[in-house]
């Protein structure tokens, strides 16, 4: 594995995973704890794995809380990551930053608690995957930054995705 970090957010790790390939396919390990212990994620106790698939143009997010770590990837299609620095304490408040992650480049996304993350389907159909360090406890233990709010200011190529009513009528900042 392979890891760099966010040059805008750099508690935010961007993580290649090994990938052997031969004529019968691909085998992938997405998960090695003793690999993030060089880089003082050892710690990281994962407890639910979650999978979300969605059509074209849907926009998932952006959800987040202050105690979660998140390590996201796509397992098909393309999408666009998108990370932002929640952190009201943070030199780096309300910065974000965009990673494509797709079933091609296979690259994973270590989400920090305190930084919102969403994404958008590129592609016709899309498949994401992310492991949670906490349980899931509903929406109402997160916090919502809707996906088109000012003072993010996410260049978001598309002008009308598909949203939840979650992230539709998520108040503006």
């Amino acid at each position: 594995m392979k890891f760099e970090f966010s040059k805008i957010l750099p508690e935010v790790a961007i993580i290649q995973p090994s990938v052997f390939y031969d004529y019968r396919g691909e085998y992938i390990e997405t998960w090695n704890q003793e690999h993030y212990k060089a880089f003082n994620y050892g710690k990281i106790e994962f407890k639910q794995d979650d999978i979300s698939t969605s059509v074209k143009h849907t926009l998932r997010g952006l959800h987040g809380d202050f105690e979660t770590w998140k390590l996201v990837q796509c397992l098909y299609g393309s999408l666009l990551q998108v990370v932002v620095d929640m952190r009201p304490h943070s030199e780096n408040y309300l910065k974000h930053d965009m990673f494509p992650i797709n079933d091609k480049n296979r690259t994973q996304i270590l989400v920090p608690p305190g930084f919102a993350n969403g994404h958008l389907v590129m592609s016709d159909f899309g498949i994401f995957s992310y492991k949670q360090s906490t349980l899931y406890k509903g929406a109402g233990a997160q916090f919502t930054v809707r996906w088109n709010d000012p003072k993010v200011n996410i260049a978001w190529p598309i002008e009308n995705p598909i949203l939840s009513s979650r992230d539709k009528n998520a108040e503006l900042l």
